[in-house]
């Protein structure tokens, strides 16, 4: 297992719930071949949490609505590269 990491922007922006459910929510996908670049785009629906998963090749989409608390609004990519695995916000890129 390679290993992983956060930036500073995903640790003051998104809670620790929600990073381990994006980790969870990359690992889980049920495709052919995972891109090395996942889209993650955080969104308020009301008083919950829309996480709307993108990758484009293979293309694939996967939208979840949640409780919670505070929610965020914010674009996160997780990026894979040959010895490790980075999660940031969009505008670290």
């Amino acid at each position: 297992m390679k290993p992983r990491y956060i930036t500073c922007g995903i640790q003051t922006t998104i809670p620790p719930w929600l990073q381990t459910l994006l980790w969870y929510m990359r690992d889980s996908m049920e495709v052919s071949e995972r891109d090395y670049l996942q889209i993650f785009h955080l969104s308020c629906d009301g008083d919950r949490q829309r996480i709307e998963h993108t990758q484009e090749q293979p293309e694939y989409k996967h939208i979840v609505t949640i409780p919670g608390e505070q929610p965020v609004e914010v674009k996160v990519y997780i990026i894979e590269d040959p010895d490790h695995i980075t999660m940031l916000l969009a505008d670290e890129y």
